[in-house]
């Protein structure tokens, strides 16, 4: 009898998982969660970030496209807009140390990659919930750029 009704409360779980794992995508400010108390502390100034098509300066070498997809667990199946820029920034932390290992000094071209669906802006990132998950996936260029900041030509 235990065994039939953990069977029973199995397949309950199962379904119901399935029935809430519909997705449900939010946009929110890259400037917001840049700007967030003690954020820029947790950056390496010697990696630059450049969103969307931003202008940036010369690109000196490339060394390819790499993607960082972070996940974290949301209470109630609701993503705040702290939990989302949480997540935004480990991912950005993610391309950041990439980007060291293997000398670049910027990600560039970064967009929101949520589910292999790129969705490019210079403002805003894409946060997912899915279940009781919370996710944020990026796809950013790592090159070496020119080290003056002023020079701009694309």
């Amino acid at each position: 009898m235990k065994l039939f009704l953990s069977t029973i409360l199995s397949a309950v779980f199962l379904f119901c998982g399935n029935a809430y794992a519909i997705d449900e995508l939010q946009m929110h400010s890259i400037n917001s969660a840049m700007t967030a108390p003690g954020v820029r502390d947790q950056f390496d100034p010697s990696v630059r970030f450049y969103f969307g098509r931003g202008l940036h300066p010369k690109i000196l070498r490339e060394f390819g496209d790499w993607r960082a997809n972070k996940k974290k667990v949301s209470a109630f199946n609701k993503p705040s807009k702290e939990i989302c820029n949480s997540v935004f920034l480990a991912a950005l932390l993610e391309l950041q140390e990439r980007a060291k290992r293997a000398g670049g000094n910027a990600v560039i071209d970064i967009k929101s990659n949520y589910k292999n669906i790129e969705r490019s802006s210079e403002s805003q990132f894409v946060c997912g919930n899915s279940a009781s998950m919370v996710s944020v996936a990026l796809k950013g260029t790592i090159v070496k750029l020119e080290a003056d900041p002023l020079k701009l030509p694309r």
